[in-house]
């Protein structure tokens, strides 16, 4: 059985059970509802039908009526919880079906048995439900829901504590409305219920400590109580535990809740301010990067999340580009030509920037929010990093390995994929070029990326984006708000690769020409009037600085792109005039047709029909009176005109009759949902009424008894009092039997040191003693040696005295040999001088050798003969270097015979 055959099943079952509640129909509808579940129907609620709207409106209507059966509602429960398998459709089941307050009025109708798998099952839906949903405490069932969850957090029933835990971590996180209502309950019941969730930081489960920490984050983060949690002493122990549990975290929701606390945190100025001083801050970012290198794209996600917010805080911009971009990234570079082939499968870890790379350039139908976040984060870091004075060369290294993933990036769509895979791309386009555009901003990283890009590129992407966009869905005005529309997206993916042509045309080859022939291309009139119509401030200014730079070129369509602006602005002002476009909490359903309005509808268009009748009779009898009339060309131009605005007029009165039915539908569900309200509420105040008239007679007991309590109480402060005086004298006694007793083991500690000093100076004394002994008969021997070595030492005078005579023959021997030695350095140089003075010579002679043959062999002649001289004073230089060689020789020899006699006679003295 098909999907819609069982959707059409399912919804007749529902008007069956609704009008008959009986126990066959409750079965019947049950089957239905589990066909339903075991059908692959994800996407159903996003797909825009009315068939499913209808049914899962039913469905939510009988979750939330107390009379249907505990069985029945429980598998209602799960089959729509397995519709709400994207964040869109629970994003719809949380506003446009009121699923919230069903949930929350079935555990109200089970308050009293929290135990109950029913309770435990709304309670693990609404947790999925409510995550990054928020949820007003004037919604229905919501203040009960509260009040149910602080008890039983406070129960201490283990089974029921961690999904209460995390629906109320849910409930307080960014929610003013719900943070106010817990704040304004009585001090008796909040400072218990912050007693219990401070217990709970010590609990065993790192899951409960997470939810705990989020809800204290949410609730007292400016308050006395958060002030003491997270005060200066706590903080760097808090960041530790968050950054060990996103790391070595139970699981993925887990990882999830502890980024959104630290991004919590992350708003508060002065804990920011303390994570910018974390010592440990650059390790612990360098653990949770490495979590990119899983295949999991949820944990990716809420990893890129953790550090987008932390680019929002400044002191930690540099500190992530220090992190990121510290080490050399050779070995990058070395990994890009494996990035596409390998994916995420690397036999090796690869770094924290080839793992950012690998994300981006997964595929649309994949991780797409990993990788828009991926190009988001690497833009706010590349951005700071290049505005620091002085470029670190593991930046320039990571934009060269990362350029070429980014061109392959913006590569052509295929068409027949669908307008979601466009959109995406289209997104993606959007992040890339933006990334690119940064790039720009520095010399150094723009010469790159002109290196890289080409005019022939550009346009291919352009012409690319034109011809999927308009093939698809024409670029057409949209109403104020809609920037998820295809339209809007493709047209900012223009605008971007147009601003990025507009920035290398001065660097790249042909792309000043091409950038100006893509101006005037009059596709482009449509994204450029979108842009300075929207009311998005930075295509307002990407639109300008286009329109100003095609505003002087010739075939430029000026007019074309007043008249696309004017039809936009009309279509906005139209959409404002609308008088009912739908109601609050509830989307746009299928519009139910009244019988009045389609009546009306029908006497309009007759009496339309009837005039343009009576219209081409009149024009037939005025043909026929006036055949030969000159102006009758103009009557026809007069007539046709009014045709078309009256059918115009009926084409906008038809749209306005579909809006009023529509409005209607949606009037009369609204009636019968508040009139089943209004009938809740009643029996609400009944119950109130006999739960006050309980109070009151029990409040009357509490008196009587609190009488008897207060006697009691007065009479054990006197007793109080006696037994205060006995304390206060036993604690005197107490304290003086301390003093003595501190005095005693002072002495007792001196006497045992003064022990231990008079032993060790007997120990001392006796080894003194000995060395005394030792000493004296050293000296004794030290004294015989002495005179021994007097004798031999005047000896040894006597013989120094005829040493030093010698001595000084010798060395008047030497001053001769060196002024001889220096009259043959002298004539050494003279003879040096002679050589200098011959190449000169040479060198005139050799320039003289140009000028004729015949001088040229004369100085030959005459060069040889001196060369023939040259090797004769080199021969004489050579012998007297060796007879200066012979002295040095003898010189050497007379002080090695001089040195060896004086020690010769010195050891025969001895």
């Amino acid at each position: 059985m098909d999907l819609t055959t069982c959707l059409k099943s399912l919804l007749l079952a529902i008007h069956q059970y609704s009008s008959c509640r009986t126990a066959q129909n409750a079965a019947q509808l049950q089957k239905q509802v589990e066909e339903v579940s075991g059908l692959r129907c994800e996407l159903l609620l996003s797909s825009g039908q009315v068939l499913p709207r209808e049914c899962v409106s039913g469905l939510v209507e009988l979750v939330g009526n107390p009379n249907t059966s505990p069985g029945l509602t429980s598998s209602i429960i799960s089959m729509l919880a397995h519709l709400a398998s994207d964040d869109d459709s629970r994003e719809m089941l949380h506003s446009s079906y009121n699923f919230t307050s069903a949930l929350a009025s079935v555990i109200h109708c089970h308050s009293a048995t929290p135990g109950e798998p029913l309770v435990l099952q709304c309670l693990q839906v609404l947790q999925k439900l409510t995550y990054n949903n928020r949820v007003f405490q004037s919604t229905n069932y919501i203040r009960e829901l509260v009040t149910f969850l602080m008890m039983n957090i406070q129960s201490r029933n283990d089974d029921i504590i961690m999904p209460c835990l995390g629906l109320m971590a849910n409930l307080c996180r960014d929610n003013r409305s719900v943070q106010s209502h817990i704040k304004a309950l009585d001090t008796e019941e909040l400072m218990p219920f912050y007693r219990t969730l401070l217990s709970f930081l010590s609990h065993n489960s790192l899951t409960v400590v997470v939810f705990t920490l989020s809800i204290l984050a949410s609730l007292t983060l400016n308050e006395k109580v958060g002030e003491k949690v997270f005060d200066t002493k706590n903080i760097h122990q808090t960041f530790q535990l968050v950054f060990n549990i996103i790391v070595n975290g139970d699981g993925t929701l887990t990882r999830k809740y502890s980024v959104d606390l630290l991004v919590d945190l992350l708003k508060n100025p002065k804990i920011a301010d303390f994570l910018t001083r974390y010592k440990h801050f650059s390790a612990c970012v360098s653990q949770v990067l490495g979590l990119l290198q899983s295949k999991d794209p949820d944990s990716a996600a809420k990893v890129l999340e953790l550090l987008l917010a932390m680019c929002s805080v400044s002191g930690l911009r540099l500190r992530l580009c220090e992190v990121l971009f510290s080490r050399p990234a050779g070995a990058k570079c070395r990994a890009v030509s494996r990035i596409q082939a390998v994916g995420l499968d690397v036999g090796h870890k690869p770094e924290s920037g080839v793992t950012l790379v690998q994300w981006l350039s997964s595929p649309v139908e994949g991780a797409e929010s990993c990788s828009l976040q991926a190009l988001q984060l690497l833009t706010e870091l590349l951005e700071e990093a290049l505005r620091q004075e002085s470029l670190a060369d593991g930046v320039l290294s990571f934009v060269e390995m990362l350029l070429p993933v980014l061109l392959q990036l913006l590569k052509g769509v295929d068409p027949p994929k669908g307008d979601a895979h466009l959109r995406k791309h289209c997104r993606r386009v959007t992040h890339v070029t933006s990334l690119l555009l940064t790039m720009c901003a520095e010399d150094s990283t723009r010469c790159f990326v002109s290196a890289q890009v080409s005019a022939q590129f550009c346009l291919s992407v352009v012409e690319s984006l034109l011809s999927c966009c308009h093939s698809s869905s024409p670029l057409t005005c949209l109403p104020p708000g809609s920037d998820s529309d295809l339209s809007q997206v493709c047209a900012e993916a223009l605008l971007k690769t147009l601003e990025l042509m507009s920035k290398l045309r001065q660097e790249v080859k042909d792309m000043e020409t091409s950038f100006y022939r893509m101006l005037q291309d009059l596709m482009i009139v449509s994204a450029l009037s979108l842009a300075l119509t929207s009311h998005r401030r930075d295509l307002v200014q990407t639109g300008l600085a286009l329109l100003f730079e095609s505003t002087a070129l010739p075939d430029f369509p000026s007019l074309l792109l007043g008249e696309r602006v004017a039809a936009n602005n009309a279509y906005r002002r139209r959409e404002a005039e609308l008088p009912f476009q739908g109601v609050p909490g509830q989307k746009a359903q299928a519009p139910r047709t009244n019988s009045s309005l389609m009546d009306s509808s029908g006497g309009s268009s007759r009496s339309v029909s009837s005039l343009v009748e009576r219209m081409h009779s009149g024009l037939e009898l005025q043909l026929q009176e006036q055949v030969k009339d000159s102006q009758l060309h103009e009557v026809i131009d007069l007539y046709e005109q009014k045709f078309s605005a009256f059918a115009s007029k009926e084409s906008r009165l038809q749209d306005l009759l579909e809006a009023k039915a529509l409005a209607l539908s949606q009037a009369d569900r609204l009636i019968g949902h508040y009139r089943l309200q209004q009938a809740q509420a009643e029996a609400e105040a009944r119950k109130l009424g006999c739960l006050l008239k309980e109070a009151e007679r029990q409040r009357e007991d509490l008196q009587t008894e609190l009488s008897n309590q207060v006697l009691e109480v007065e009479r054990l402060q006197a007793d109080m009092e006696k037994v205060m005086q006995r304390t206060t004298r036993l604690q005197e006694d107490f304290e003086e039997h301390q003093t003595l007793k501190r005095t005693y083991n002072a002495l007792l500690s001196r006497f045992n040191e003064g022990e231990r000093l008079l032993k060790e100076l007997q120990t001392a004394h006796v080894s003194l003693t000995k060395q005394n002994d030792t000493l004296t008969r050293n000296h004794e021997a030290l004294q015989q040696q002495h005179e021994k070595m007097a004798s031999v030492l005047e000896q040894t005078k006597e013989e120094v005295g005829s040493l030093r005579s010698d001595v000084q023959q010798k060395n008047s021997e030497i001053a001769d040999l060196r002024d001889d030695l220096r009259a043959e350095e002298e004539k050494v140089k003279e003879k040096d001088q002679k050589n200098r003075d011959l190449e000169e010579t040479v060198d005139v002679l050799r320039k003289e050798l140009n000028k004729t043959e015949q001088a040229r062999k004369s100085a030959s002649i005459k060069v040889s003969s001196l060369e023939l001289q040259k090797s004769q004073l080199e021969t004489k230089l050579k012998q007297k270097e060796e007879e200066l060689n012979k002295l040095s020789a003898m010189i050497g020899m007379i002080h090695s015979l001089s040195s060896g006699k004086c020690k010769n006679d010195v050891n025969l003295s001895l």
